[in-house]
């Protein structure tokens, strides 16, 4: 039996905001369900399951006080760094990818767990920074070097989307602690030069991705197959969609991917704009109750782990449903808590989780 304390402490969770994942995440399951013709098994049944774990997991961290997370920052970066570093030279292989460490009872994928333990780490950083500091060079360094490093080890997997999630979540925080912005212009022209450097250190399949991606019309039965049968899905849909249950490209086999990557397309056929319009205002509710959170926090480190992790969020989203619609190369990156997939829910109802924690700090009473 819960007691008076714990009850108390209960209800100052932002339960409205968990209804509200609870429903993106419901909507997925339906997704999931049609996708697989009318059936719970192979993705619908271990999503639910998954989801109702995790999201007790992401309840008790919610009860845990921010300044815990403050003090394990370093510890949580430096052993998903290692991880990293273990995918490197004892990882799994599939789908072409190193990216899996097999511990027997379970696989991790410690990339996943760095797109938080980047942010949590570079707001702690900034929460002890001296005021006016941001911008030199000896505290510069050593915020790039944490943001690089772990890049770099995925980048190597190779993970381009996860490598790009990453780097997009501490740059965040940096631009949010202060980081002059002529120093982000700077960056960013000095990328544009790099280009031909990069290119030429690309992948053979990301180079296709990206020239696919500038003209899908190249090779439509190749590598833009993807992105074709996706837009030809999305398209089809209309305003309202073809019906539950009715989708051809999903069920003719046409959209490949259509539990995981391309799993918005799937949807978008069966519900249309409607069901498109309903997962982007969902979000955009947990979106904007993110950044009041971080607006409401009681200090540095609070306020930009709220953002940045926010940040996170919306790149996963973004991304996704950019490359779904043709406006961005395929990176494979899933829609969060709609996409069948375990690493990718872990890591959004953590964040989740960590987010709460902050919230239900903003409604203690001050000392």
């Amino acid at each position: 039996m819960l007691n008076g304390p714990w009850l108390r402490e209960l209800s100052r969770l932002p339960w409205g905001i968990v209804l509200v994942v609870t429903a993106i995440t419901g909507f997925g399951l339906v997704v999931l369900y049609s996708a697989a013709g009318g059936s719970l098994t192979p993705w619908a049944l271990k999503q639910g399951i998954r989801f109702a774990v995790l999201m007790s997991v992401a309840l008790g961290i919610a009860m845990v006080r921010p300044d815990v997370w403050l003090r394990l920052a370093w510890p949580i970066y430096g052993a998903v760094l290692v991880g990293l570093i273990g995918v490197e030279l004892l990882g799994r292989i599939g789908g072409g990818s190193q990216r899996w460490l097999d511990l027997g009872f379970i696989q991790l994928q410690p990339s996943e767990f760095m797109k938080i333990a980047v942010v949590l780490v570079l707001a702690r950083y900034y929460h002890f920074l001296p005021k006016g500091f941001e911008t030199r060079w000896n505290a510069l360094l050593p915020a790039l070097a944490l943001i690089a490093l772990p890049a770099a080890l995925v980048m190597l997997q190779p993970d381009l989307g996860t490598a790009l999630s990453i780097t997009f979540g501490g740059v965040v925080v940096m631009f949010l602690a202060g980081v002059r912005i002529w120093l982000f212009a700077s960056a960013g022209l000095a990328t544009v030069a790099a280009m031909p450097l990069v290119w030429s250190m690309l992948h053979e399949y990301q180079r296709k991705r990206v020239l696919i991606f500038l003209d899908p019309a190249t090779d439509p039965r190749g590598a833009g197959y993807h992105i074709t049968q996706s837009k030809i899905a999305i398209g089809s849909g209309g305003l309202s969609g073809k019906g539950f249950l009715n989708g051809t490209q999903s069920h003719l086999d046409y959209l490949p991917e259509l539990q995981t990557d391309f799993a918005f397309a799937t949807m978008a056929e069966e519900w249309g704009l409607i069901g498109g319009m309903f997962i982007i205002v969902m979000f955009g509710v947990v979106l904007g109750w993110g950044m009041m959170v971080a607006l409401k926090a009681r200090g540095q480190f609070q306020r930009l782990l709220a953002l940045g992790l926010t940040s996170t969020l919306f790149f996963y989203l973004a991304i996704n449903m950019m490359m779904v619609m043709g406006l961005a190369p395929v990176v494979g990156i899933p829609l969060p808590l709609i996409s069948y997939g375990g690493s990718a829910m872990m890591t959004v109802l953590i964040l989740f989780g960590l987010i709460m924690g902050i919230a239900r700090e903003n409604t203690l009473p001050r000392n």
